[in-house]
């Protein structure tokens, strides 16, 4: 699944401090909460497809690696962002 400018504003716009943010954490970790969700349904179907499966692994280390940083600098807002996106259960 590949995510298109409007699908991305669209999943930021909830998370976004002001009008034009794009990099903040918050972000950043709903973007790839999007990507991985996509690719965890297409592994799914095509459970042979390592390529993807190694993508994939890279971005949940990725993403487990903003949530730490989040959770060390604004806890509130790491506490928020984890019920938002519905991510540990």
């Amino acid at each position: 699944m590949v995510l298109t400018a409007t699908d991305k504003a669209q999943i930021a716009k909830p998370f976004q401090r002001s009008k034009n943010d794009t990099g903040s954490p918050e972000v950043q970790i709903a973007l790839l909460t999007a990507r991985i969700v996509g690719l965890t349904e297409h592994l799914k179907i095509y459970k042979r497809d390592f390529h993807t499966r190694y993508g994939l692994t890279k971005l949940v280390s990725q993403r487990r690696r903003l949530l730490l940083y989040l959770k060390r600098t604004n806890p509130e807002c790491y506490q928020g962002v984890i019920k938002d996106l519905d991510i540990r259960g």
